[in-house]
Parts: C-alpha cells; structure tokens; sequence
C-alpha cells in the first residue's frame, strides 16, 4: 500500500517535472523572440525594445527554476560520481547506499533552500494585498479586473519605473516550486534507488 503510494507520488512528480520543463522552454524560446526583436529594433530604427534587460534578468531566474527539478529528474544535474561508478562493478551494495545517502544528503540541502526562498516569496506575494485590504489605497471596487489591475500596481517590482517594471513574486515562486520538486525528486530516488528514470 504504502509502495503504492509512493510509486503514484514519484509518478505525478515526474511528471511535473516533465510540465515544469516544458514551461520553461517555452519561456527560453519567447527569450530568444524578445532579444531578435531588440536586435531589429536596435539595428534598423535606432529604438532599443524597452524593458528587454529587466525581460531577461527575469527569464533567466524563471527558466533555471523551471527545468531544474527535469535535470534532477533525467540525472543530469552535474555532480561527480567517480567513485560510485568505480565502486558499482566492485560492492554494488555499498554503491547504492552511498547513492542514496548522496540523493537523500541533495534533499535536505534543497529543502533548506526553500526554507531561506518562502519568505520572500511570501514577502513580495503579500505586498500586493490581492485578498486584504492594504494599508494604504483605495479599497477593493468589488470589480476583479479593476482590483487585480490595482493589486498589481502596489506589488514588490523590479525594474525601471516609466520603462518597464514588472512584480517580483513570480520568479519567487518558481524559485520555492522548482526547489521544492527538486526536493521530492531527490527523496523519492533515495527511496526508490539509484539512477532511476521514468
């Protein structure tokens, strides 16, 4: 039973992971549309795209998030793993259980940066008041386009106000999603074993 469950936890993990990938290669690519957009507009009308320096500063964030908890997924996070190689012909035994505790070991370290990163997701999440009345400004019209236009404006933002500025919390949570999978696909391969795909 409890196999079971875990094999069906390990599964939708995977396949999270395969969606998170996904995501953030459809981010890389609409990247790559904004910098040959500002290259044209550079070359040709003397016009820099505005915002295309802040646009990749917060790809870049949201695309390593994203496809990270994939690498974990497919074990190809680089690490060095000499020794447990050399060691799988000679004690195959001793080789899974350094694995695992390599595995187990990358878990906790990745749940302690989850641990630093739900603060500041939290911080910048709660500064845009979308639920509660802030404590300063106009209170919610009862209209959802008006308020979530409103909330949006009062968000925690990044980037150059007049040009182009765009609220923090969402490269805050791909930060803590991407960790957090990252975490749980590091634990169920030091449950399950060693160089597992699936």
């Amino acid at each position: 039973m409890v196999v079971k469950l875990l094999d069906s936890v390990r599964n939708i993990a995977y396949r999270t992971a395969s969606i998170s990938n996904v995501l953030g290669t459809c981010m890389l690519f609409g990247l790559v549309a904004v910098l040959n957009v500002d290259v044209v507009a550079r070359g040709v009308f003397h016009s820099p795209l505005k915002g295309s320096v802040e646009l990749v500063v917060f790809a870049l964030v949201m695309i390593v998030f994203l496809q990270l908890p994939d690498v974990v997924r497919t074990n190809r996070l680089t690490r060095s793993d000499g020794f447990v190689l050399m060691m799988t012909d000679r004690s195959p035994r001793f080789a899974s259980f350094i694995s695992r505790a390599i595995d187990l070991t990358s878990a906790i370290f990745m749940l302690l940066i989850v641990y630093a990163a739900l603060p500041e997701f939290l911080d910048s999440y709660e500064s845009c008041y979308f639920f509660t009345q802030p404590d300063f400004g106009p209170a919610p019209t009862g209209n959802l386009l008006t308020d979530l236009s409103t909330a949006f404006g009062r968000c925690d933002y990044f980037g150059t106000p007049g040009i182009f500025t765009a609220p923090t919390w969402p490269g805050h949570l791909a930060t803590v999603f991407g960790v957090a999978l990252c975490a749980l696909i590091f634990l169920l391969k030091a449950l399950f074993g060693p160089r597992e795909i699936k």
